[in-house]
């Protein structure tokens, strides 16, 4: 067999292997838009290489108006890719995919100018990236990492992290992912401002009870409701009560 037939027969097995709903591999073989394009990807690649770019852009283009997915020739694509439902998906001439890739419908790998040389993502082995995501830029998504779904991710990623948010942010997970499994949850993903509200109302409830305890032993929890409280005497220039303009004599 082939190498071009061999990468083609593994990216069927991924996408049987990672969808639920792939019920045989004729199904597969038929029904999987994400698998026509990588098909007719690896052709047009494999032309741009040998020099034939105009040839290699009108196969990439004919997969683009027939599967919804746009991949430049020139981009590098690594084995057992799946690219699931994949309308809208665009990636960019000089994106580097790597192994056990999974990318979601809407996802852009691109650039973000006229900069020349390598301007799109590099994704290592083991990434997903989430529905509605953008990775723009020479930047590096590291092995394992996860890209949820809308998040905007215009720097490097460490290995083994879960970027989400606009703009993304990074967050380690809490378990390595093992080598040749995907991570395919895009519901259960941190949120890195929720941890830090939440952490920043526990902190000031503490205060709010000190304070209360405080205000319990110098007499002067009531002094907004009393304007003739003993709080007068013993804080006369911290309570808002105390610092009323006094009437003139």
């Amino acid at each position: 067999m082939s190498h071009w037939k061999t990468l083609v027969k593994e990216d069927r097995e991924a996408v049987f292997s990672r969808d639920p709903a792939a019920k045989s591999m004729t199904e597969v073989k038929l029904c999987y838009p994400g698998l026509t394009a990588l098909k007719a990807h690896r052709r047009a690649n494999a032309l741009y290489l040998k020099g034939h770019v105009l040839m290699a852009r009108l196969l990439s283009q004919r997969a683009r108006h027939k599967t919804g997915i746009e991949i430049h020739p020139g981009a590098q694509i690594g084995r057992r890719v799946f690219i699931d439902h994949g309308d809208g998906v665009v990636i960019g001439e000089t994106t580097i995919i790597g192994d056990d890739v999974t990318i979601y419908q809407g996802v852009t790998l691109g650039g973000t100018g006229k900069d020349t040389g390598k301007r799109h993502p590099t994704l290592g082995n083991g990434v997903t990236v989430g529905a509605g995501a953008k990775v723009l830029g020479p930047i590096t998504i590291g092995d394992n990492s996860k890209v949820g779904a809308g998040a905007i991710v215009l720097k490097d990623v460490p290995e083994n992290c879960t970027v989400v948010g606009n703009p993304g942010r990074i967050v380690q997970k809490k378990e390595p992912q093992r080598v040749g499994e995907a991570d395919l949850d895009q519901v259960n993903l941190p949120d890195p401002m929720m941890e830090r509200m939440e952490a920043l109302v526990a902190k000031l409830s503490s205060l709010e009870k000190c304070l209360a305890h405080h205000a319990t032993r110098l007499g002067c929890d009531d002094c907004f409701d009393q304007p003739d409280s003993p709080c007068k005497e013993r804080c006369p220039d911290g309570c808002p009560k105390h610092t009323e303009k006094q009437p003139e004599q």
